[in-house]
């Protein structure tokens, strides 16, 4: 069923009321490109409240995450560590530098990649972990920021799920020496398609300029540094569109709001499921201590792929969406093609077949998160019955 005509589709983008002006202005303004009026206001606005050394928009986490690659000087033959259980942009950004990724697999609570795995999968080819914070809950950064300073070996943060996230006070993305956000219409804070870089590590800030304004000193020549600016390194097109950082704009300065709304309806779902949840068999959310989630999904795990599937059904015909989430990366076509397929994943390949991610978005209603949560305890009561 379209997304338009289900009663409760799985997401639908939120949009808080001044992007139309923004969107104007920047039309008026006649500057469309990159790096215009309003991509600064973001990159200002997003530095300032993450406390970060310096954040440049991009057109997508996926392109962040390939800059960040590139800024590291991957190599072929290099590895990566990372969870399997991730969209493919995690991989994908390294595999094109020629590196391996090696898989590790998740916590049974926050199905974050498991940190007291890293170590062990690091050889004398390892040149980064790429921590994924899963649903906007962050990864146990103490122990892989230690990690990763006994072993000289970057981190690069996949915060895409976790604009306005914390650990221990910290946005995520402004831990590891590198994050990256996502801005795409599925995530909390949206321009359609969108992202950023964090830079943390100020040594690599003159460089990221350069890379991402395609390998040339564009922004020291802007900024009158120099009187011309040139090729000076390999680089590529990674700027947003000065049009979408209007839109973002406007979504950036109501981000607390929108947390806050989304933070109402994680907790309807939480207080109603939690107390049947054990007699129903559904495993909910983990949000450890020192983690401030910004509520960017709410799953249930049921007992089995089946059960998940019949949920999926049984709320489609009530005109319900329901989804499940990532099939690993290690049981893919690609990965098995390539012999990234051998590893020992048991948490990963459990879970991920079990999740089912419920709708959630600013402009939900309590009565429908009522009705999905009345489908969800009929369902599976029928199913514990049965």
């Amino acid at each position: 069923m379209d997304r338009e005509q289900q009663h409760v589709p799985f997401n639908r983008p939120y949009v808080v009321g001044p992007e139309f002006k923004y969107l104007a202005d920047a039309i008026v303004r006649g500057h469309s490109a990159g790096d215009g009026h309003y991509t600064r206001l973001c990159s200002d606005l997003l530095q300032q409240r993450s406390g970060a050394s310096s954040v440049l928009l991009t057109t997508s986490c996926t392109s962040a995450l390939e800059l960040a690659a590139l800024l590291l000087d991957i190599q072929p033959g290099d590895e990566v560590i990372m969870p399997s259980y991730t969209f493919v942009s995690t991989a994908n950004a390294f595999v094109l530098r020629g590196a391996k990724p090696v898989f590790v697999d998740i916590r049974e609570d926050t199905l974050n990649m498991d940190e007291r795995l890293i170590e062990a999968a690091i050889t004398g080819r390892t040149r980064a972990i790429v921590p994924v914070h899963y649903g906007g809950v962050a990864c146990d950064m103490d122990v892989i920021m230690d990690i990763s300073r006994r072993h000289c070996i970057p981190v690069v943060e996949d915060a895409a799920q976790g604009v306005n996230a914390t650990w221990k006070g910290k946005w995520l993305g402004t831990i590891g020496d590198i994050g990256t956000w996502s801005f795409h219409e599925t995530k909390n804070v949206i321009c359609g398609e969108g992202g950023a870089i964090v830079l943390n590590d100020k040594a690599l800030i003159e460089r990221a300029e350069i890379l991402r304004e395609k390998g040339t000193n564009r922004s020291q020549f802007l900024r009158g540094q120099v009187d011309k600016y040139t090729w000076v390194d390999v680089g590529g097109s990674f700027l947003l569109s000065d049009l979408l950082s209007a839109f973002l704009f406007a979504q950036l300065e109501h981000m607390d709001d929108i947390t806050r709304r989304r933070k109402s309806l994680w907790q309807r779902y939480d207080d109603a499921l939690r107390p049947v949840s054990e007699r129903l068999g559904l495993d909910l959310p983990v949000v450890p201590d020192g983690c401030v989630s910004n509520c960017h999904m709410y799953h249930v795990r049921v007992r089995s792929m089946e059960e998940r599937d019949a949920m999926i059904a049984d709320l489609r015909k009530r005109d319900m969406q329901s989804v499940f989430h990532y099939v690993p990366l290690h049981t893919s076509p690609f990965a098995r093609g390539k012999g990234w397929s051998d590893y020992g994943l048991p948490i990963t390949e459990r879970e991920w077949s079990r999740l089912l991610r419920l709708p959630l978005y600013p402009e939900l209603q309590d009565e429908d998160v009522d009705q999905v949560i009345d489908s969800v305890i009929q369902t599976v009561s029928t199913q514990v019955c049965s």
